[in-house]
């Protein structure tokens, strides 16, 4: 068994950096770097279903590695559309475009290496799900069912912090202003949450005393709260909005939770109304 792992996990690198490199081109070639987060989503889902499909001692696939394909699936396919439809609408992503501003001349090759790295980041992720789909046992369990359960609400919290949000952008009367309506009064980044969350599907899946691989699953969760939190998620989205929102942006932070839903401070909201 660490043989074939090993291979996964070679297998799945080297899928990720040649899907990943394309991304780069047609970055390259669009100008648009709202695309490579799109093509970084369906990679992933597409490299996280062919390894939970892939036959296990030469069988066919079971029960629980087409239930995890699906959802993986469904879910790239979702943010993955989702983020297809934000990037052909604009000119390029902000974040992007200020790590470019920052690079100056040498944009092109950093940006390159950059997106390599996301790659290699995205291992764990895909791992976990080939871990998942190999728990050793043809039948499905009510931990399997909780996994969906966990994945589907996922899905659904993440689709509906971004219909709210685009909802509240598409208000002419709301522009320049901050988005806390919905689920954005309990948390200033609802569908990264929700992203989050998603990920604690393949973990609970997986698990099981007598199956040691499956707690590699747990990789997922934590990477993804890490990326979200502290690197290409949370930081330079914020960064964003102060400079665009100032004072607006600062008030909202000091009332909203950064990342768990959490009801509003309610000394805050008191300060803002004296004010």
């Amino acid at each position: 068994m660490l043989l074939q792992f090993v291979t996964a996990l070679i297998a799945i690198g080297a899928a990720l950096c040649i899907l990943m490199a394309g991304a780069w081109v047609v970055q390259q070639r669009t100008g648009n770097s709202g695309w490579v987060d799109t093509i970084w989503t369906f990679s992933l889902g597409l490299t996280g279903a062919v390894s939970a499909l892939w036959p296990i001692a030469g069988a066919a696939p079971n029960a629980r590695q087409w239930l995890v394909a699906v959802l993986v699936a469904l879910w790239s396919i979702r943010l993955g559309s989702h983020i297809a439809i934000r990037s052909a609408g604009i000119h390029d992503d902000p974040r992007y475009a200020e790590y470019s501003r920052q690079w100056g001349a040498d944009a092109p090759r950093k940006m390159f290496i950059f997106l390599q790295n996301q790659a290699l980041g995205t291992i764990p992720l895909v791992f976990s799900i080939f871990v998942a789909a190999r728990f050793p046992s043809d039948d499905l369990r009510i931990q399997d069912f909780l996994g969906v359960l966990i994945l589907l609400m996922g899905i659904v919290g993440e689709a509906v912090s971004d219909a709210q949000l685009k909802r509240f952008r598409s208000d002419p009367a709301n522009k320049g202003k901050v988005c806390d309506i919905g689920l954005w009064k309990l948390s200033r980044h609802p569908n990264y949450f929700f992203e989050w969350y998603g990920w604690l599907a393949y973990p609970v899946i997986a698990i099981s005393p007598d199956y040691p691989w499956g707690f590699a699953a747990l990789l997922a969760p934590l990477f993804m709260y890490w990326i979200l939190v502290h690197v290409t998620g949370i930081p330079p989205l914020e960064e964003q909005m102060l400079r665009s929102r100032g004072d607006a942006y600062r008030a909202y932070q000091a009332r909203t939770s950064k990342f768990f839903p959490m009801p509003p401070k309610a000394d805050s909201l008191k300060a803002e109304v004296r004010s």
